[in-house]
């Protein structure tokens, strides 16, 4: 009898796949299998595929490429539909392929089987259709959480949760290379030290593991027994976990065994060509999450050690300061950029006193290698100039300078998109350890704040030039004031205030407000807190209206003088120039004031003393040549707070109290303050005057308030 007349009394069919043309070859009981007339045909691949059900015909591909890659049977669960689209039958199909120069061949058989009944299926019997729809749920979801792994334990930490639909493993291990020998690189479902053993094989050990980093092909152990007879020297070493089946699946990066990865059952699996295909997926997409957390380490660690060389170690304590400073690259690329922060040890100068610190904070433009390069370029040339003695202007000066240099003749040509002039923003200051006098010079870079004892934040408005490198021979004017003892100066880059979708104004609202809620002079702890408060979880919870802004490195630095044992707290201070070019700037006074008294208790008070503070300084642009210099300062007595404000010029000309009608234009200022305050007045100060008043908060106000 043939042996086609034996396969159809038993209800079963031949069939041969040809991938290369295309076409698939039935004999008469595989064509009456598929709803065909019972004789042999030759039909292309599109007319077969309408013979099954459209979610099992795209099974057949991943179960086909698994067996080819494996050297086993390519085995299916397929249901017949005929031309209605409704279900006749279920068959199993068995198929060897038979591979040459790239295509293959599919040689089986086709069966018919009984379709389970709903609740009739046993724990481990494969079947398609709920089955198949958690499957791809959970390769879905596998996948995305894989996906957005950034480091090795991440990823450790995803495989390890994990749930596979009908067959969860209790243990999993996660195997490389070094050398000649297997490493762990992490596992789940063993105690501490259980992986002892098996990272000290070497490759060629009989072991599971190391057989498929050698040859780079699954091994299913389905029962102990075969465990025990497959790998009989190593099976008192799995013997002890009390499993019963094992899948050691290879970890394939472009085309290269990279390591194994082992799933361990407390129950039976049989690895039907379902399981062991969901098992090679997800080892599929865990050889690549783990090849690119190990990408992502090592740029990681290669830009760490990088950025590490560019930025300064702050050293041992100066006497009298405290300085704390912190660095975050933005995420992407190779983690390097343009910021950076240094502290320098000032010489001496004639005739001053000694023990000076400069601070310098800056911003190369881009995040990139090239920025990076430049910051260390820049960061050297301004130690240089700091070093040899020249005060804030004149270094900033030469750093412009000597950026533009190095920018002339980079037009971006030659097809580098890295390329063209780069210009960079820059803060730099000079504190005297003894006095706590303090010199700015601002290249476009972001103001100072100033943290008081009792928690009041002010921003110390500066006057700035360009950015460094836009042209050869900018100006930059010195600003000064006094940093009181217990006072903590914050210096930045526009990371810090923009990061989270906000721009300088938000950003900085924000950044006052952590300021002013940090309790106790920890100037480390303070630094954390800002960085994780902008940077970490935290700041998606105040998002700026700039939502799609890119993300930007962020430098931050601290520096507090000591504080002093005192009976009172010390004064809060602000002191600022408002130049005859700068109108524009008495808003700016307006808001110091505004800030300086936060927390006053007489909302008219403070009302007033704004609106006689707008009246001083302008009096003084309108009648005068020379700049308004403002300083204001809040003091704390036994019977309250008193507010003084002084605006100095440097004319000799003394105001006179006039009596303007009601549709003068000026003659105001002296009658308001006269009106308002509870004392004024006017003082010759050798070249030039001063003109004052103060306020008084009563101690009932205060506590009131």
């Amino acid at each position: 009898m043939r042996t086609e007349d034996v396969l159809a009394a038993i209800a079963t069919g031949l069939w041969r796949w040809d991938n290369a043309s295309g076409t698939v070859s039935l004999d008469a009981e595989a064509a009456r299998l598929l709803g065909l007339p019972a004789e042999p045909v030759r039909l292309t691949e599109a007319a077969v595929r309408s013979r099954f059900h459209p979610v099992d015909w795209n099974e057949i591909d991943g179960v086909v490429q698994l067996a080819v890659a494996e050297g086993t049977l390519a085995e299916a669960r397929l249901r017949i539909m005929d031309e209605r689209g409704r279900i006749v039958r279920t068959v199993r199909s068995r198929s060897k392929p038979l591979v040459e120069k790239g295509d293959y061949q599919l040689v089986g058989t086709l069966q018919e089987i009984a379709d389970p009944q709903p609740g009739t299926a046993g724990p481990h019997t494969p079947i398609t259709g709920d089955w198949r729809r958690s499957r791809e749920a959970f390769l879905l979801d596998a996948g995305r959480a894989l996906a957005e792994a950034r480091s090795t334990a991440e990823v450790l930490r995803v495989a390890a949760s994990l749930s596979m639909p009908g067959f969860s493993p209790d243990g999993l291990a996660v195997f490389g290379m070094a050398g000649d020998r297997l490493t762990v690189i992490g596992h789940h479902g063993q105690r501490d030290g259980d992986e002892g053993p098996f990272s000290s094989m070497t490759l060629s050990t009989d072991y599971p593991a190391a057989e498929v980093v050698r040859t780079g092909r699954a091994l299913y152990l389905p029962s102990p027994e075969e465990y025990r007879r497959r790998f009989p020297a190593t099976w008192p070493l799995a013997e002890q976990f009390d499993r019963q089946s094992w899948a050691f699946v290879p970890l394939v990066v472009a085309g290269r065994t990279m390591g194994a990865w082992m799933a361990a059952f407390k129950h039976p699996v049989a690895f039907t060509p379902d399981e062991r295909s969901v098992l090679t997926t997800v080892a599929r997409m865990l050889a690549q999450a783990l090849a690119r957390a190990g990408v992502a380490e090592s740029e990681r660690e290669l830009s760490q050690g990088l950025q590490r060389t560019m930025m300064p170690v702050l050293g041992p304590g100066i006497p009298g300061i405290r300085v704390a400073a912190r660095y975050v690259p933005t995420g992407g690329g190779l983690q390097v950029g343009g910021d950076w922060y240094d502290m320098i040890r000032l010489p001496g100068r004639s005739g001053g006193a000694p023990g000076r610190v400069a601070l310098v904070i800056g911003d190369v433009q881009g995040h990139d290698v090239r920025a990076a390069a430049l910051m260390g370029q820049l960061r050297i040339a301004l130690r240089a100039y700091a070093s040899e003695g020249h005060r804030p202007d004149a270094v900033l000066s030469r750093a412009s300078r000597f950026l533009y240099g190095m920018n002339d003749g980079d037009d971006g040509e030659d097809g580098d998109p890295n390329g063209g002039p780069r210009f960079a923003t820059c803060l730099y200051l000079e504190v005297d350890l003894e006095t706590g006098a303090v010199e700015i010079a601002r290249a476009g870079h972001p103001e100072p704040a100033v943290r008081m004892p009792d928690g009041t934040v002010l921003q110390r408005p500066t006057a700035g030039g360009l950015p460094l490198g836009i042209v050869p021979d900018t100006d930059y004017p010195t600003t000064r004031f006094a940093l009181a003892p217990g006072e903590t100066l914050m210096i930045c880059t526009d990371g810090l205030l923009e990061t989270g979708g906000h721009d300088l104004d938000t950003g900085w609202e924000r950044v006052r407000r952590l300021l002013e809620q940090h309790r106790g002079d920890d100037l480390e702890e303070l630094a954390d807190s800002l960085v994780e408060a902008v940077h970490g979880p935290g700041s998606h919870h105040t998002t700026g209206p700039l939502a799609d802004r890119r993300e930007d490195d962020i430098a931050v630095l601290l520096l507090s003088r000591r504080p002093v044992e005192a009976a009172r707290p010390a004064p809060r201070r602000t002191l600022m120039t408002i130049a005859q070019a700068e109108p524009e700037r008495i808003a700016e006074a307006r808001e110091q004031v505004r800030q300086l008294l936060h927390d006053w208790a007489d909302g008219d008070q403070l009302d007033a003393a704004v609106l006689m503070v707008s009246e001083m300084v302008t009096n003084v642009l309108v009648h005068t040549d020379g700049d308004a210099l403002l300083t204001a300062q809040v003091a704390a007595g036994e019977e309250g707070r008193r507010l003084r404000v002084e605006v100095s010029d440097a004319s000799d000309e003394l105001p006179h109290k006039r009596h303007p009608g009601e549709m003068a234009s000026s003659g105001r200022g002296l009658v308001l303050m006269e009106m308002l305050a509870d004392a004024w007045g006017v003082e010759p100060r050798g070249e030039g005057k001063t003109i004052w008043f103060e306020l008084s908060e009563p101690v009932e106000a205060a506590e009131a308030g």
